[in-house]
């Protein structure tokens, strides 16, 4: 774990005012992070893990916390210049995913912002924001960073405007962007600057992209190869270069060795750094070391609860990345497709620290990530790993490098529920549960039997969730999802353990209407499977394109990119609504009109809420 820095203080937060900082003994800071989200000192908010990486690094940290971009400013104002740069954040969610339902119709509510209200963070804060600083500081560098720009670091097609956007880089003005789980890449900006190097000589920092003006002043680089995309203007104009230049961009980021990525855009060109390799466990486990509160700031107290913490606040993530490659899904693109786990000994640590906490009331709401199962899992032979550009490690079969055992994640579990204040312990985040079946993962065995038993009989509340997505076979090789006769056999298993144990319970199946190839006839086949199995689900999700996924390229330009082939898309709002109801077979209504439909929720909304640095 990295040495604190010599000014990183003892106050509980980061200061969030002029008063704060004065508090602390400060006048000026070095770093002034602006973030779409409320200020929640918890490892689970992007913004305060930033902050407290910039602080261990010695840097004199500041938050501003949802400013207000409609009045006169002072927000952003009222800390002043920064001696270093700007950090800007929409925050944990893409901003669009968070304002606007799959119908584009705009959301009542907010779950970063206390009392849940909405209208707090404008439309595209990465771009609003900047613009904003680099309009009142011209002379002050902005740094960007979280998911939303990570996943519009290159030409992207924007479902909300209908358009193909160039990178944020080039709509905001910022200076550099960090993609992906910005902590490294932090760590080594700060450290150049406090050597004396100038921002603006920063321009090979791994897992960071940045703006050259023409080709002549790319870069030099001996250790990069470069990889070149088609330019923004021939992406914008021809579906198949997208598709294409999409294709190359997504092999490319499933290696650990990566190219560098050009893109021409205009005069100028986007630069987009590899990144650095995964980080070990010791690494991991350092950002969990750091001094959270695990509150929201006090400048919150009477406002509301903030339902993103509520959700999370009695929750420990256990690793990061996801080796799945499902299309719809920005994970493996944001968190890496190699999955990071923490040390079973941090885990445990974190553990202590939430029991110890005021009200706890002796329940962990999850031990998960991306997935909840992937923890401990990596390759045997990294080295087959360095240039493999296989999107899936598991799909269409569990990649023979792979070590899929469940031996360390039972452990986990074992050890968890023997720490001192702990009465129960939930899995609340999604499981994998093609890795636990023979039928798809050969390798599984009696590890993964146990791991299963456990999971029903001790860790879940009476709701099982998992993910077959759909139950067409044409539409779930599009999703790079197994077959929905997996789930079938997943319920078998589980109705019989439930039985076995005298427990009662629902397996809830995640769903999706409208996915690319996706007609009315295979959602009518998916209502009469769910017939037959009496599932009577009552949250779905209808498609929502988000930046930078395969079923997104597919729905924009209508053509599957790894085989040429035209694919149907649903896009008419009547027929994505008649897709949808079909899951409520149940429902006398089910036909109805979109207002008495019952409630939906995007995949974007199921993104999972930690580890969004």
């Amino acid at each position: 774990m990295a040495e604190p820095g010599p000014t990183v203080k003892n106050a509980a937060w980061l200061p969030a005012s002029r008063k704060e900082l004065e508090a602390q003994g400060e006048d000026e800071v070095d770093i002034i992070i602006f973030t779409g989200d409320a200020y929640v000192d918890h490892p689970s908010f992007g913004a305060s893990v930033i902050g407290r990486v910039m602080q261990d690094e010695g840097a004199v940290v500041a938050v501003v916390p949802q400013p207000n971009w409609k009045d006169d400013l002072r927000d952003f104002r009222k800390l002043g210049k920064p001696r270093m740069f700007f950090a800007v954040t929409a925050g944990n969610m893409d901003s669009m995913v968070n304002h606007y339902t799959a119908a584009r119709r705009r959301r009542s509510d907010d779950a970063y912002t206390p009392g849940g209200k909405s209208g707090f963070r404008p439309d595209y804060p990465t771009i609003v924001y900047t613009s904003i600083l680099k309009k009142l500081f011209p002379d002050v560098p902005v740094l960007a960073g979280g998911i939303e720009a990570s996943m519009r670091r290159l030409s992207h097609y924007d479902y909300w405007k209908e358009m193909v956007e160039p990178s944020v880089l080039i709509s905001s003005g910022a200076d550099m962007l960090v993609y992906g789980m910005g902590e490294e890449p932090v760590r080594e900006i700060i450290r150049l600057l406090k050597k004396g190097v100038p921002f603006s000589s920063l321009k090979t920092i791994p897992q960071t992209s940045l703006v050259v003006d023409g080709k002549g002043n790319i870069p030099v680089s001996r250790k990069w190869e470069d990889l070149i995309l088609d330019s923004h203007e021939t992406v914008v104009s021809d579906k198949k270069a997208f598709a294409r230049s999409f294709m190359l961009f997504e092999k490319e980021s499933n290696k650990i060795e990566q190219a560098r990525i050009l893109q021409q855009t205009g005069e100028r060109v986007v630069v987009v750094n590899p990144p650095f390799p995964p980080a070990g466990r010791a690494t991991a486990d350092s950002v969990y070391e750091l001094p959270f509160t695990y509150l929201p700031h006090p400048r919150y107290r009477n406002k509301g609860s903030i339902p993103a913490f509520e959700m999370i606040r009695n929750s420990v993530n256990i690793h990061r990345g996801c080796f799945g490659g499902c299309s719809f899904c920005a994970i493996a693109a944001h968190q890496g497709k190699q999955v990071v786990s923490r040390s079973k000994e941090s885990v445990l640590r974190e553990i202590d620290r939430i029991a110890a906490m005021e009200g706890f009331s002796g329940v962990i709401t999850d031990l998960g990530g991306p997935s909840a199962n992937m923890y401990g899992m990596k390759a045997t032979d990294t080295g087959k790993c360095l240039k493999c550009n296989r999107p899936s490690c598991i799909w269409p079969f569990v990649c023979n490098n792979l070590e899929v055992t469940h031996r360390e994640l039972n452990e986990l579990y074992e050890a968890a529920l023997k720490r001192p204040g702990i009465k129960k312990i939930f899995i609340g985040s999604g499981v994998r549960y093609d890795l636990l079946l023979k039928e798809f993962n050969r390798k599984a065995g009696k590890e993964e039997d146990i791991y299963l038993k456990r999971l029903l009989e001790k860790h879940i509340s009476g709701w099982f969730k998992v993910a077959p997505e759909h139950t067409d076979d044409d539409v779930l090789k599009l999703m790079r999802k197994p077959s929905f006769n997996l789930f079938t056999i997943l319920k078998r298993r589980y109705d019989a353990i439930m039985k076995q144990s005298g427990r009662s319970g629902v397996i809830i199946p995640y769903l999706i209407s409208s996915h690319p190839g996706c007609t009315i006839k295979k959602m009518e086949s998916l209502a009469a499977e769910l017939k037959a199995l009496d599932i009577r689900p009552e949250q779905v999700q209808d498609f929502t394109p988000t930046p930078m996924t395969l079923s997104t390229t597919i729905y924009y330009t209508g053509i599957n990119p790894y085989t040429g082939e035209q694919v149907f898309v649903p896009r008419d709002r009547s027929e994505k609504e008649r897709q949808k109801q079909m899951f409520f077979w149940h429902k006398k209504n089910r036909g109805g009109s979109p207002g008495s439909a019952p409630r939906v929720t995007s995949p974007g909304r199921r993104v999972n809420l930690k580890t969004k640095p």
